[in-house]
């Protein structure tokens, strides 16, 4: 959209009424007194299948303060003012065809922020949750498509694709936010497809075939992609993103470019890359070659491309943590443009605000803690030619678990650590003076009086009582105030809970009227009588990259 069409002269850059806010630190769109107020559309919805209506995702207005207007008044606070600028920013993680790609971006203007919002393409799945928390642990589907569509794609992909899962990673960010891992499903995974509903029709799944299929194929869209990942993994995504080979190009190029480093001189005449041995920024079209190039690097297999693709992505997280790009108001407008045109999401991210959200979660984990990982697999037994392959069900187990226990792969706070084992320490009182409310947050029916059963007739916690539901949780909770945590530990060792599930604040008052512990089970509660114990699982011994290090394509 031009300066005219947002409300403003002609040849008038946008990037030059963005204006450094002294009160805040921030930069913000000023726009004349004069400029009209331009129609600007909502978030694109992809193209309605069996005629449902375009939904459109639109902030209610805000009065923009003029220049003159003082920064705060009566029964206004006003901020203290920082000493770097801050600009707004996000963070976001994508793939273009075969990675993640980039951030973006910093908004003042209402009519701006419109414009950005619109150019976010929403794709409704029942796969996906309808919101985000920025309280929980959460897992996001990064999916690459390899649809050849765009200028100079011609070269990329399989000739006629309809868009499969070329690349696919599913990033899980801690609950406490101090790690991230980055697991890589391989395309040619062997694997069963299952059902999965697309606009209310219900397409059939397919057994022993390609992961790449799980997505275009008969119709498929992201979420039956979600579906498939839960299915071979056990973990469930949240959320999902999905960009195609244009991403790459038009995000590297608006960054800067991406440094990478090579092992040796490159030639390969399929992608067209072209490098001497050594460190390049590339962007565009070079960074979609390197992305994609399969013939230089390793065994010259898809598994070694993964490799390079998570250096590239380590590189690209470095660069975003140190870089200054996000302090120019020109690049913020050409990331902001590119960034929001690259990616296709689910309803529940699917707003600027929304991915803002999910960006600033992500930003909070340092790059020594965001852990690059592939699917542990073996070369499919049926095969004689190895073309495909299938889950290490030896080593893969434990790197599923870890993530869905929300486990580091990396070293995290010790001291953190330290002070949550320390809650389970100390002494314990007798079972009969466990005092405890018990609330059912899990997804299991009558689990809070099979729990109370369990603990009066088994357990010898005869104080308890089951109140109903609660809403749902991921993780079961008990909660003290610190004259019961001697309670609180007797009932944490009787039920098998880890000290991250031990929250000392205050407890309620049961229906005698005396002060009593509160469990929650949440979607984590297996049973009664079943430990709930999720720090048990631990961080596997798996070759893994990490995005603070730099590392040469071999």
């Amino acid at each position: 959209m031009d300066a005219q069409g947002r409300g403003r002269a002609d040849n008038v850059d946008p990037a030059d009424q963005w204006v450094l806010n002294p009160q805040t630190g921030d930069y913000e769109l000023r726009l004349s007194p004069s400029s009209g107020q331009s129609a600007v559309p909502g978030p694109r919805r992809s193209a309605p299948r069996g005629g449902r209506r375009e939904q459109r995702d639109v902030p209610p207005q805000r009065r923009r303060r003029e220049p003159q207007e003082p920064a705060s008044g009566p029964g206004r606070r006003r901020s203290k003012p920082k000493k770097k600028s801050t600009a707004k920013k996000v963070l976001l993680w994508t793939t273009g065809g075969l990675s993640f790609v980039v951030l973006l971006t910093a908004v003042g203007g209402y009519l701006y922020y419109n414009h950005l919002n619109g150019n976010i393409t929403v794709t409704d799945t029942p796969e996906a949750k309808n919101s985000f928390s920025k309280d929980e642990a959460f897992n996001i589907l990064v999916i690459g498509t390899d649809k050849r569509t765009g200028k100079g794609n011609e070269g990329y992909g399989d000739k006629g694709s309809v868009g499969h899962a070329d690349t696919n990673i599913l990033l899980h960010v801690s609950k406490d936010r101090t790690n991230a891992t980055a697991l890589s499903i391989p395309r040619d995974l062997i694997v069963d497809v299952p059902d999965c509903t697309v606009d209310g029709k219900v397409i059939p799944g397919t057994s022993q075939v390609r992961f790449n299929t799980s997505l275009g194929q008969d119709g498929r869209d992201a979420g039956c992609t979600m579906k498939t990942v839960k299915a071979v993994t056990g973990i469930t995504p949240d959320h999902f993103m999905m960009a195609d080979f244009n991403a790459v190009k038009s995000l590297t190029s608006a960054v800067g470019g991406v440094k990478v480093c090579v092992g040796k001189d490159v030639d390969d005449p399929d992608s067209h890359l072209k490098l001497t041995k050594g460190e390049h920024n590339l962007a565009g079209e070079q960074a979609l070659a390197f992305l994609r190039t399969r013939h230089s690097f390793g065994n010259q297999g898809d598994l070694d491309r993964i490799k390079v693709q998570q250096q590239f992505l380590g590189s690209l997280a470095r660069k975003m943590s140190s870089s200054d790009t996000l302090k120019s108001p020109t690049k913020l407008t050409s990331l902001a443009e590119a960034a929001t045109k690259a990616l296709t999401v689910d309803q529940g991210i699917g707003s600027l605000t929304k991915l803002k959200d999910v960006a600033l979660e992500i930003k909070k984990v340092p790059p020594k803690n965001l852990s690059f990982v592939t699917t542990p697999v073996v070369d499919n037994p049926t095969e004689k030619v190895h073309a495909t392959v299938v889950v290490n069900e030896t080593a893969a187990p434990a790197v599923f678990n870890a993530i869905k226990n929300d486990v580091s792969l990396t070293e995290t706070k010790k001291k953190k650590k330290a002070a949550q084992a320390a809650k389970l320490k100390g002494s314990k009182s007798a079972a009969s003076a466990v005092r405890v409310d018990i609330y059912n947050g899990s997804e299991r029916p009558g689990a809070a009086q099979a729990t109370l059963t369990w603990l009066q007739n088994s357990e010898g916690v005869t104080k308890s009582t089951q109140l109903g539901n609660k809403p749902t949780q991921a993780k079961t909770s008990l909660e003290y105030s610190p004259d019961q945590a001697d309670q609180a530990r007797r009932l944490a060792d009787i039920m098998g809970l880890p000290a991250s599930a031990m929250k000392e604040g205050k407890s309620e008052t049961n229906d005698q009227g005396l002060p009593a512990i509160v469990l929650i089970l949440g979607k984590d509660f297996k049973g009664a009588g079943t430990p709930i114990d999720g720090a048990s699982a631990k961080a596997p011994d798996v070759d893994k990259q990490t995005a603070d290090k730099t590392v040469c394509a071999q």
